[in-house]
């Protein structure tokens, strides 16, 4: 919202990364790419991180991606930079290190061995008060079998880090494998009295007493895992329902009886330890917190920090003291908050497999900037004998406070604000912006002054159960007559989601040019993205374990030709045929449905993750080629106007430009289980649907007005709402609040998806589709595609409908006679018109030449390459990395106050702007008009029914 409300905030590479180490900490990891991208973008000359520490965390993004040949590369080109620090230097070295050591595909085990061990000493090395490098250097040791090695790294470690419960779980580790149950016990004792909810310790602390027969202590240990260790392992399940059936028959131990080789658990928690290990234990006495170390960075004082704040502000007019000053507090900033960073952080590593995951290597800045926001109060500047402000003498003197709020000459009178309204002439306004167009955040297209659209409240009164499952509204065309009256329309545009049946074969459409067969004997080398998924029921989504019901819905990607996905989609229909014959049972694909076979089984958990298999679905077809698919296009233009693909009343094709499945024709190739995950259309445009056959989809829908609730259950669910892929359960939903429809799509069935409804496929037979995204000329859907174009920047999504561009050649083209879809384009007319001229302004303020560029046809939209969004009008345009990258204004600000480097290119001449500004009135029908389409009403109205 930050970034949203003051497009040139100063502090936007702070927010970048913030939202980046957010996003990435969910696993969202293309929104996190993104905003590390914004961040190295965006000036640094008030952030509080190095160019170099975000290069070290988006290479650690890459992984956490899996990419590890490419965090390798990115690891080691930092290692060459000269201007390291060692605080980095050691990190870098660590996570390097530490992806040798596990990562098989880095190369030959000995070779990956002697490279971590290497990189890790290095870490060491840079850092020495560190504890973090030597306790994986003794993970290395052990690995290899250098026991002694080993030994003496973990304590090392300890002695630097002596709260560190991990490393006490690994010393365990070692004496247990050396065959020294005590010993190991004591570690182990320290690991969980340092951590109590340390699993891996926990775990092998049950392994050491149910090796020494000890079949109740290990049950306890087990147990105090915590579920969440025992739901993510199989063995420690197997292990803990087999004892608790050994308890329950195994007589209570006798005091008289056989000499245990441990003490009890109870008594272990209590006893004093052996010299050699309270010589490394922690000093003050667990459970359940260890003591504070014995050397650490101390903190900056507040005065300090205003001091480092000045500093960092007057950079670039320092003496060499000031600048080694600035040095140094900067140094002992950061070390104090990497130890406050290291003293709250948990890792969740295990004795065989602890560490494994790279999330929990890498030191989250998250938790350094938690508690170091001293240095943005707002205060003002208090002068020696109390006066307020920022004059006087003590303003330049080093560490003096600086006034928060910079005051500029005022060019307008504050008592008169000048006010922008949808009846100014486009001279008024451009006389107006010459003098004050206001600031950019009053620029947005839904008028000066609104807020940042919010995702809506689940309505009010909440529904009762019959309306939380309402029947899917279906209406039945029987001729063309049908097709073409103005009541399909007025039906479609009534609810949030609707079955048209009868469309296609009313109109004789020949849906067999879609076919797979026909495909093939056309293009058979056209690209075809796949998407691999778990094959699952419809009303079900399942994690990879096959143990809990989950919202995230995993898929892969890749890429394969027609003739290929042609091969497996007859593949998969014959290997169907033949398991249905072995079973003696008769085929039930062909209609649609889905057997036992393919996820619909009524077993448990575990049932159904031995036989779940993957599938391959097929999807982004591209038709958009007339050259290649003119039969196919032509087809379709039998569609009554408001359901074509290209039409005058579809504000889609007044864009000019082709929008790769909105306004051009995509097809999906389906198997049964493929999923189009939960989602809006982009822009919350409607959509048409048409399934070819031969098999069935089966839909599901939730109105607009809930989307919120959608939303927010996704929050929940640790998932984004526009970046993630998620499969909604209807029962949570429901018990939300929030009505799902749900029905079935036959072959020759057309589904409109109206404006911003929420909606989510799955196939229940071989079939494939065809869809397209269509605008109608209401203001409803202008008002939501607007309101979603403006949502979209607060969550820093790229609008891939270029709302602005799209207004402007309505207003060319189309004559509005709804007051409600005038008033809001004119609105956003006005609104672009004053950021075009307080562009221009800004522009040529800071000298920047500006030439006229024009707009070629069918060229596309521009976007900004930093932020993603719209640029229109005014380009401004530098060079990097060998080719020319259009900026916002915000952005290229950020980049370069004086704009040094940027050239503007204008799209349009001023003068054409203020003629469609001028020319674009309310229209008032004809009474002649009116009066005919009063009659064309009343034509005989289609049959529709609920189902």
């Amino acid at each position: 919202m930050a970034l949203y409300v003051s497009p040139g905030f100063s502090r936007a590479a702070d927010a970048h990364l913030r939202l980046a180490l957010m996003f990435k900490a969910r696993r969202h990891w293309a929104a996190a790419a993104a905003h590390f991208r914004r961040a190295r973008l965006a000036p640094h000359q008030d952030a509080t991180f190095t160019r170099l520490e975000l290069s070290f965390h988006a290479a650690h993004l890459l992984e956490a991606r899996g990419l590890r040949k490419a965090a390798r590369d990115a690891y080691e080109r930092l290692l060459k930079e000269p201007q390291l620090s060692s605080s980095l230097k050691a990190d870098v070295c660590r996570q390097l290190g530490w992806l040798y050591h596990r990562c098989v595909s880095l190369g030959e085990a000995p070779a990956r061995a002697r490279a971590a061990v290497w990189c890790l000493q290095r870490a060491v090395a840079a850092e020495p008060d560190s504890g973090a490098g030597l306790y994986l250097l003794g993970r290395c040791f052990a690995a290899q079998g250098k026991v002694h090695d080993a030994f003496i790294a973990y304590r090392n470690s300890v002695e630097k880090s002596e709260g560190n419960a991990d490393t006490w779980c690994s010393i365990g580790v070692l004496y247990q494998q050396q065959n020294q149950p005590m010993d190991a016990l004591q570690a182990y004792i320290c690991a969980v009295q340092l951590d109590k909810g340390h699993s891996a310790a926990w775990t092998n602390l049950g392994s050491l007493y149910e090796s020494c027969q000890m079949a109740r202590d290990a049950f306890a240990c087990y147990s105090n895992g915590g579920p969440a260790a025992v739901a993510a392992h199989a063995p420690l399940r197997q292990r803990l329902a087999f004892l608790r059936a050994h308890l329950a028959h195994a007589p209570m131990p006798s005091v008289t009886g056989k000499r245990r080789q441990l003490p009890s658990i109870e008594e272990a928690w209590n006893l004093p330890i052996s010299a050699e290990m309270s010589s490394r234990a922690p000093k003050s006495a667990p459970p359940p917190y260890p003591g504070k170390r014995a050397e650490e960075a101390p903190p900056l004082s507040h005065q300090q920090l205003q001091t480092l704040q000045y500093l960092q502000r007057n950079s670039h007019n320092l003496s060499p003291q000031q600048q080694a000053l600035m040095q140094q507090l900067l140094s002992q900033y950061r070390l104090a908050q990497a130890a406050r960073a290291r003293a709250v952080t948990k890792t969740e590593s295990s004795a065989g497999s602890g560490g494994e995951s790279a999330e929990s290597l890498a030191e989250d800045l998250l938790k350094k900037f938690s508690d170091s926001q001293t240095d943005i109060k707002k205060e003002p500047a208090t002068t020696e004998n109390g006066a307020v402000g920022g004059g006087g003498a003590n303003e330049a003197v080093l560490g003096g406070r600086q006034p928060v709020v910079k005051l500029e000459p005022l060019k307008t009178d504050p008592l008169k604000p000048l006010s922008f309204h949808i009846g100014m002439s486009s001279k008024q306004i451009l006389d107006a912006c010459k003098e004050n167009a206001g600031p950019a955040t009053s620029w947005s297209v839904l008028g000066d002054g609104c807020g940042a659209p919010e995702p809506p409240a689940v309505p009010a009164p909440r529904l009762s159960a019959e309306q939380l499952a309402p029947p899917a509204p279906f209406v039945y065309v029987e001729s063309k007559r049908d097709a073409f009256s103005p009541q399909l329309q007025d039906f479609c545009l009534k609810h949030p989601i609707a079955v048209v049946r009868g469309l296609t074969a009313a109109l004789k459409l020949d849906l067999g040019l879609f076919s797979t067969k026909t495909l093939v004997e056309a293009w058979p080398d056209h690209a075809v993205e796949v998407r691999t998924q778990l094959m699952q029921s419809a009303d079900e989504n399942w994690d990879p374990t096959g143990r809990r019901r989950v919202w995230a819905c995993a898929s892969h990607r890749s890429h394969t030709t027609v003739r290929k996905y042609a091969q497996y989609q007859a593949g998969s229909f014959q290997d169907s045929l033949r398991e249905e014959r072995e079973r003696g049972a008769v085929p039930q694909h062909s209609a649609g449905a889905l057997s036992d076979s393919d996820g619909r089984e009524s077993g448990g958990p575990v049932k159904r993750r031995k036989s779940a298999r993957m599938l391959r679905f097929g999807t982004n077809v591209d038709l958009s080629d007339e050259r290649k698919w003119r039969p196919q296009l032509t087809e379709l233009q039998k569609l009554p106007a408001f359901a074509r693909v290209a039409s005058a009343a579809n504000m889609l094709s007044h864009v000019g430009h082709v929008i790769l499945g909105m306004n051009t024709v995509q097809l999906y190739m389906k198997v049964p289980g493929s999923r189009t995950p939960g989602h809006q259309e982009n822009n919350n445009f409607c959509s048409i649907n048409i399934n070819i056959g031969p098999g069935d989809c089966e839909w599901f829908g939730v109105p607009d007005a809930y989307w919120g609730g959608v939303r927010e259950l996704c929050d929940r669910h640790g998932l984004s709402y526009l970046h993630g892929s998620w499969w909604p359960d209807p029962e949570e939903l429901r018990a939300h609040g929030v009505p799902v429809y749900r029905f079935t799509q036959r072959p020759g069935d057309l589904v409109w998806v109206n404006a911003g409804c929420v909606h989510w496929v799955q196939a229940t037979g071989w079939c494939n589709n065809i869809a397209w995204n269509v605008g109608p000329l209401t203001a409803r859907q202008y008002t939501l595609a607007l309101e979603r174009y403006e949502w979209n920047k607060v969550q820093n999504f790229k609008s891939i409908v270029p709302m602005v561009h799209l207004t402007w050649n309505l207003a060319r083209n189309i004559r509005v006679s709804d007051p409600r879809l005038h008033r809001a384009m004119r609105t956003c007319l006005m609104q672009t018109l004053r950021a075009a001229a307080g562009t221009l302004n800004a522009v040529r303020a800071r000298g920047v030449p500006i030439r006229f560029h024009g707009r070629a046809r069918g060229e596309a939209s521009h976007y900004c390459g930093s932020c993603e969004r719209e640029v229109w009008h005014a380009l401004l345009v530098r060079e990097h990395e060998r080719r020319h990258v259009v900026h916002c204004l915000a952005c290229a600000r950020r980049a370069s106050p004086t704009l040094a480097g940027f050239l503007c290119l204008e799209e349009h001449h001023t003068e054409e702007l203020a003629q469609v500004y001028d020319a674009f009135t309310l229209h008032r029908a004809a009474p002649a008009a009116a009066a005919a389409a009063a009659a064309v009403v009343q034509t005989p109205a289609l049959v529709a029914t609920p189902d």
